[in-house]
């Protein structure tokens, strides 16, 4: 250990040589590697932690270097876990880091995790937040969750005991996991640049003190911030009802939850199209067009005629007959068209084709 690289914080009262050997000996697994993970690898790899892993199963986008300070433009195309591995071995050659490039799912989350102390949630959708949850609370791993949307962030530390030997999880503040599609993620919302590397830095800082028994953590807390006003707020985290939820208790109990909120060959029912079958569609059929963004979304459709049905009311309205054989579903990225899709082909079966826009409409801008 180089005392040179870490004598800031080693100087810290209430800090010292001690707990930065605790760091050195830690190991810390950090899912996904997008707006979250890159400040949370960074200042982790910085702080001294001695194995940190990654697991990420994508690629560098170009939509992703505004909040993904680790990647540049030259990397779009990159594996993220590669591109990282050489960025945070410059930044901190002194620590191991261990390359997991895959997507975690039910299949390799319990053989991924237990290698470490700590885990940290960088991910960007529900099924990965609600898998991790269940896997940490079954191998009794520390989990910091996080997640970021619009202007907002929160962070929480579950599964592990506070210092009233009570413990909480993901499941006691939201104990069903959402449809695909019923809530939209970054993709669909957006996010402002610097709010992930607010609320990642964050999510470094509870495994710090984790790790080194500095501080408060998190534990059973949710801290809610607000960039636009700058403003942060606590609400405590009890555990709920008994009965509000069931959590898998054996591994073999896991490993038969389905997490992905699909039914397989329902779903493949919801045909997706580009936009010239979109056109060719309008032109040889009677078709409906229905916009399933909320009405504040931007950019509004003018070139092809659309009626617009929100997911927040989509289950309600529907209850009223839809005439047409043929149904198009849009939205921003195609993402919850096709959980729409779902809800109709639920409803109708085959008396309707249900039809999803491939890539939504930020695609197909300049069409719509």
């Amino acid at each position: 250990m180089t005392n040179a690289r870490y004598s800031r914080q080693v100087i810290l009262q209430g800090f010292g040589k001690q707990a930065q050997q605790k760091l050195s000996n830690a190991r810390v697994l950090v899912i996904g590697a997008g707006g979250l993970g890159c400040p949370a690898l960074q200042y982790l790899a910085g702080a001294g932690v001695g194995i940190i892993g990654i697991a990420d199963g994508d690629t560098v986008s170009l939509s992703n270097l505004h909040r993904q300070p680790l990647y540049h433009t030259a990397d779009v195309g990159k594996m993220k876990t590669e591109v990282a591995l050489e960025r945070l071995a410059a930044l901190n050659p002194e620590i191991s880091i261990n390359l997991f490039p895959v997507f975690i799912n039910a299949e390799n989350c319990l053989a991924i995790i237990k290698g470490y102390d700590i885990i940290l949630d960088c991910s960007d959708n529900f099924e990965t937040r609600y898998l991790l949850n269940d896997a940490c609370v079954l191998l009794d791993k520390p989990l910091i969750f996080a997640a970021v949307s619009g202007y907002e962030g929160q962070i929480a530390v579950f599964a592990t005991d506070d210092r009233f030997n009570q413990r909480t999880n993901y499941r006691d503040i939201f104990p069903v996991q959402p449809q695909q599609g019923e809530i939209a993620n970054c993709e669909e919302n957006g996010v402002i640049g610097v709010l992930p590397g607010i609320i990642g830095a964050m999510q470094a800082a509870e495994a710090i003190k984790l790790i080194t028994g500095i501080g408060t953590p998190l534990i059973n807390k949710l801290l809610n911030y607000n960039l636009l006003t700058q403003e942060f707020y606590e609400v405590l985290i009890t555990p709920a009802p008994i009965g509000s939820y069931k959590l898998p208790d054996s591994v073999g109990e896991f490993s038969k939850i389905n997490y992905s909120g699909s039914t397989g060959a329902k779903s493949t029912e919801v045909i997706e199209i580009d936009i010239e079958q979109l056109h060719e569609l309008l032109q040889s059929a009677s078709a409906s067009v229905i916009d399933v963004r909320e009405v504040y979304e931007l950019p509004v459709i003018s070139k092809i005629r659309s009626t617009q049905i929100p997911m927040s009311v989509f289950n309600k309205e529907i209850e009223k007959p839809i005439s047409v054989h043929n149904i198009v579903l849009i939205c921003q990225h195609g993402i919850r068209s096709l959980a729409a899709g779902q809800i109709l082909k639920e409803k109708y079966g085959s008396d309707k084709n249900v039809y999803s826009l491939k890539g939504g409409i930020a695609r197909w801008i300049g069409f719509l």
